[in-house]
This record gives C-alpha cells, structure tokens and sequence, in this order.
C-alpha cells in the first residue's frame, strides 16, 4: 500500500507575513511592485555575487520578522535553502538570524519544501513563529550550473533566466492572513534527460505526479483552485505538463494553469523560455500570489515548486537529471 504523502492541516496554519526582495532585472518585470525591496545591482553593495546573494535572503528574512512586528528572537525556527554550494548564502543569512535553523535543498522546490515543513510543525502546535524561504542570485547561480554572466556563452532557445530574489513568510498557529490548508510531498522522478539547458522539459512529470497525487489523495477535481501554478517549468515545461495532465484524464483550463517562471518578467524581456532559479516561486508565490489572496482576487491555489536535482558534477558524469515538485494549497482568509 502506498503511503500517504498529502498532509492536510486541520489547525490551517496562518502566513502572517512575507519579505520579498529581488534585483534589477526583476525591478524592469511584469511584477516590479509586488517587491518589498529592489536592488538597482546585482552586487547589492557586497564583495561577491554569492555574498550579495547572501545579503538578499537576510533582507527578505528581516523584512518579513518586522512587517509582523516580531523579534529575531520570536522565530522558533528557520526552515530554508538556496542552489549554491552547500546553501552557504542561506547558512550565513542564517548566522546573522541568530535563530534554530534547518538548512533545506530542494533545487528550485525549496519554497514549498520550506512552507509544508513549516506548516507540519505549526499544525502540530510544535512552534508558534517559524521563518520560511529561499533564494537565487542569477549571477552566483549561472556561475555554478551554466556559464558566468561574463563569459557571454550562447543559450538555446529552452534555457530559462536565473531569478534575482528572495521570498520569505512567517508561518504562525493564529493571526491575519491566508490559511495553508495541505501540502503534497514530491517523490524523485527522473525521465533519463540529460540537458542542464533544459529544466523545464526535466520537471514536468515531476510537477504532474504531484498534482495528479494530491487531486487523488484529497478526492477533488482542478477545478477546487482558482489556480495551479507551478514554480518554473517555463514555457516548455508548462507544455509538456499540460499534455501530460490530459493523458492522465486530468482536465486543467490553461488559463488556470499557471507559472511563476512566465509570471514574473515582461515579454520584451530576453528571458528564453522563462524564469528559474529557486527565488522563483519564492518571490511570485509571497509577493504577487499571497497579495491578491490577500485582496480576495483569489479563493484558493496551489503552488508546485518544481527542482532539478543536479549538480555540476553530476551533469560532468554524465548522470540524468533527477527531479521533485512539492505542492501547497493556500486559501485567502477575505
């Protein structure tokens, strides 16, 4: 017998904040004023591009402990990740927090890993204020994983841009704000594709397996969401997904099927087939998302952060590409 891998959270944990921090390409995109704060350069004053990507998940992660008008010291713990090297931005952001810390690798599903840890611990009545997040710098992280900015290497038309950004929310047992009602734990599906340029097309079962697990687990149709948006499968990803939705006999309205990775920028921006990188859905997700569930635009979504589970020295042996997608259902409390 399977196990049950949707959580439902009787106690609907509560986003009682957000921070959300992101760069300047990000403050040229389509999303520019759902940004609490907005860098005019990618150095955000710093040495480095991995210790301005460090300065990022410190902003947000500050930002997000005072719109809620709390201490430091009022987290309870810290749930988050980054793609760098042994998340080190995330870790040294975490030194400045001062606060218990769990250190979290999901690629690009981070956000939701981060947000259903959270919400397990809230429901269970472990915690009462946990700080959640993730980040991407596209500087530091096309650095690692493809080629440094400088190097003006060329990119095939499925390549996705690196989000600029950080997006953090404190997840709490009570106060204002939207309700985290399940969340669906993604399993490793790896379809034999090699191509690091490619994330999107390598994703996408894993986004479907979820979504198809947690409409089945929970007995509800698409339509119970007013949106599905996964975290950055892009144009190519978000394609495939959709094909590979209606063979399984799940019917999705396109317009309901949404990406964080084609939300974020404006069309003349040169992004290929869209954004990526794990302050994707982190950024889309507590800004643009939680805003208009906030406002009461939205009823109900589910966000499926996708990861490619990679590494440069994987891809330099020649391994697959491993992925995971994590889902969290989120109502507005209007």
């Amino acid at each position: 017998m399977e196990k049950q891998r949707t959580w439902v959270f009787d106690n609907k944990p509560v986003i009682i904040s957000t921070g959300v921090v992101g760069g300047p390409f990000e403050s040229n995109g389509k999303l520019a004023n759902e940004f609490d704060v907005l860098h005019d350069d990618l150095w955000i004053g710093q040495e480095s591009y991995e210790k301005a990507h460090r300065k990022l998940m410190e902003e947000a992660s500050l930002r997000a402990i005072e719109k809620a008008r709390l201490k430091k010291q009022d987290i309870e713990y810290f749930f988050a990740g980054d793609l760098i090297n042994q998340i080190t931005p995330t870790s040294f952001a975490a030194r400045t927090l001062a606060v218990p810390y769990l250190g979290l690798f999901g690629a690009c599903s981070t956000s939701m890993e981060g947000l259903a840890l959270s919400s397990l611990l809230i429901n269970s009545k472990m915690a009462n204020f946990v700080l959640t997040g993730a980040s991407s710098h596209n500087a530091a992280v096309e650095k690692q994983f493809r080629y440094p900015t400088e190097y003006g290497g060329q990119k095939p038309p499925t390549a996705q841009w690196t989000v600029t950004g950080a997006g953090t929310a404190i997840v709490a047992q009570q106060g204002e704000g939207p309700h985290i009602l399940s969340a669906t734990i993604g399993r490793v599906i790896d379809m034999g594709l090699t191509d690091p340029f490619n994330m999107g097309g390598a994703m996408a079962p894993a986004a479907v397996d979820t979504i198809i697990d947690h409409l089945t687990s929970l007995k509800i149709d698409p339509s119970y969401y007013d949106l599905i948006v996964t975290g950055d499968l892009g144009t190519i990803g978000r394609n495939i997904a959709l094909e590979l939705l209606k063979k399984r006999g799940i019917e999705i309205n396109e317009s309901q099927f949404q990406d964080c990775g084609l939300m974020i920028y404006k069309e003349n921006q040169e992004v290929f087939a869209g954004a990526s990188g794990a302050g994707c859905s982190a950024v889309v997700g507590y800004g643009h998302l939680l805003n208009r569930l906030k406002k009461g635009e939205l009823k109900r979504i589910l966000l499926v952060a996708t990861g490619a589970l990679l590494s440069p020295l994987s891809f330099q042996q020649q391994e697959s590409i491993p992925c995971i997608a994590h889902a969290v259902a989120i109502e507005s409390n209007q």
